[in-house]
């Protein structure tokens, strides 16, 4: 019976470990879905390959969790049930009857308390909390957040005296029309201006920080004031209507099944 509740034990210690990962997962930025199935999957040695793998891969932080998972997994539930196994062969016969009762009963109610949700909003909050408190797990990905992969790009523009945007209130530019938003202004004094303002100007030297489309900042890095500027604007407002209704026209198609 020592070797039931050896093994029991490490069932409850791995759900623990699997559960403060999924919360470390979750912490930078992973849905929670996608965190419990990396961190089983890596906590077992399952190796599951799929889109998923790829962020956790190409995360640092992540990667650290999961490379620790994968240590932990190897080592603590082989060896387990290893011993469970060589003392389950050394018991006497009657002795080993009441061994699969209180094995099976065990695993039960671990299995029953792991899949509680109560428990497991509970527990989430509390290992939330701790790594909060001792780490330093709040580490968004960003990149993945805001799908940098899929042509859109968070991109710098240095403000020069000929740019078609220099010296222009933001609400003038119609920057949201072209599909960019303006997420901060770094001055040429080195004063940062974050979320800046409707009326607010752009100035030689300044660096402006943009989210939108590559092709579309690349466009407003090279665009020159004048006339040939605005032809740009109204070009590239164009596109962005017609990837709007494009959109829009996806939506409803898959509405409509």
């Amino acid at each position: 019976m020592r070797t039931v509740l050896y093994f029991l034990t490490a069932v409850a210690l791995s759900m623990v470990v699997t559960r403060t990962a999924t919360v470390a997962l979750t912490m930078t930025g992973l849905s929670r879905q996608a965190a419990r199935f990396q961190a089983r999957s890596a906590f077992s040695g399952a190796g599951f390959t799929t889109g998923e793998a790829e962020w956790v891969v190409n995360h640092p932080v992540r990667r650290r969790i999961v490379m620790l998972l994968i240590l932990l997994g190897g080592a603590g539930l082989v060896t387990s049930l290893a011993t469970l196994v060589v003392s389950l062969s050394r018991l006497e016969q009657g002795a080993a009857g009441a061994v699969p009762v209180a094995l099976v009963g065990g695993v039960a109610a671990l299995w029953a308390i792991g899949g509680s949700r109560v428990v497991d909003r509970w527990v989430s909050r509390l290992i939330e909390r701790l790594l909060d408190r001792f780490t330093e797990l709040e580490v968004r990905d960003y990149e993945h957040l805001l799908h940098l992969s899929d042509d859109w790009k968070v991109g710098e523009l240095h403000i020069e005296e000929d740019d078609w945007i220099v010296d222009v209130p933001l609400e003038d530019l119609d920057l949201p029309e072209e599909g960019v938003v303006v997420l901060g202004v770094q001055r040429a004094d080195g004063r940062y201006v974050g979320a800046p303002r409707p009326r607010t100007r752009l100035h030689p030297g300044d660096t402006v920080l943009l989210y939108g489309q590559d092709r579309t900042i690349d466009e407003l890095d090279r665009r020159q004031g004048g006339a040939s500027g605005d032809d740009a604007h109204d070009a590239s407002q164009a596109r962005h209507d017609t990837l709007i209704q494009e959109q829009q026209q996806g939506e409803r198609a898959a509405g409509a099944t």
